[in-house]
């Protein structure tokens, strides 16, 4: 099986903050990977430096379907095909999401008419036809934001799926519902790693690996077990079992925003 997403002895640091310690990380094509751990651990700052957020020294390597990501712009990754979904996705008023999804259509060289069906499919298939005509985002909730974002990916047909925390502040409906949207972007032409503090999500999908990252690497993989683990003992329980002792105080990874990038494309 090929690897859609490959990570060898990714390093990443603000200033003299380390974060991430040497990170390796394999994604096949077709399969569903679950990143977890606790705050600070570097899960979000792994998503900054995939998709080219700024001001990190970087080092290691990610290649995307063989293609190394590092050093490229943000615009030349999407172009090779990944694609991040946000825990907090940005709301653009005035600018309605059909108009958007055909503009990328247009960026991309995609033949009108065909994507125009391409849209209008994607968005039955995901719920979110009401959506097309509003803004981006505009008054929806905290699901209907992931359920468009989750449209937004079978639409662009992504090699590589980033979901960083897509089930934060949501209810247990939502959660559901997004679980069920992101089982729907399963290919074999797509690598999907889904970023959570929770297993709860997981519950709904079919995860084919789990991976526990602490303190900048990731210390233990496995199954669905794994995040049964964690729901029964939390972090703790993997220390334990690894001989990991647990910091004295796990700072959160330094805050690098960047408007293009927190972007949905």
């Amino acid at each position: 099986m090929s690897i859609a997403l490959e990570i060898k002895g990714l390093t990443a640091s603000v200033g003299t903050v380390e974060i991430l310690k040497g990170v390796d990380l394999d994604v096949p094509f077709g399969e569903v990977h679950a990143l977890m751990g606790p705050n600070g651990s570097g899960k979000s700052t792994l998503c900054h430096v995939l998709t080219g957020k700024s001001d990190y020294e970087v080092g290691g390597s990610a290649r995307l379907d063989g293609t190394e990501l590092l050093g490229k712009e943000v615009d030349e990754r999407a172009a090779l095909g990944l694609m991040q979904a946000f825990q907090y996705p940005v709301e653009i008023p005035g600018v309605r999401l059909e108009e958007f999804m055909r503009e990328v259509g247009v960026a991309r060289g995609e033949d009108p008419g065909a994507f125009g069906e391409q849209i209008a499919a994607q968005a039955e298939r995901f719920g979110v036809t009401d959506f097309l005509r509003r803004s981006i985002n505009d008054d929806l909730s905290g699901g209907e934001k992931k359920r468009s974002e989750m449209f937004q990916m079978g639409v662009l047909s992504p090699k590589v799926a980033v979901l960083d925390e897509i089930d934060s502040g949501l209810d247990i409906d939502a959660v559901r519902q997004v679980a069920e949207a992101v089982e729907q972007l399963r290919s074999p032409d797509v690598g999907i790693l889904v970023i959570t503090h929770y297993s709860r999500i997981l519950g709904h999908m079919a995860v084919d690996k789990v991976h526990v990252m602490m303190q900048g690497r990731i210390v233990d993989s496995g199954g669905a077990e794994l995040a049964d683990e964690l729901e029964d003992g939390g972090y703790d329980a993997v220390r334990s079992r690894l001989g990991i002792e647990a910091p004295k105080k796990e700072a959160a990874a330094p805050s690098v925003r960047d408007t293009l990038t927190d972007l949905p494309f």
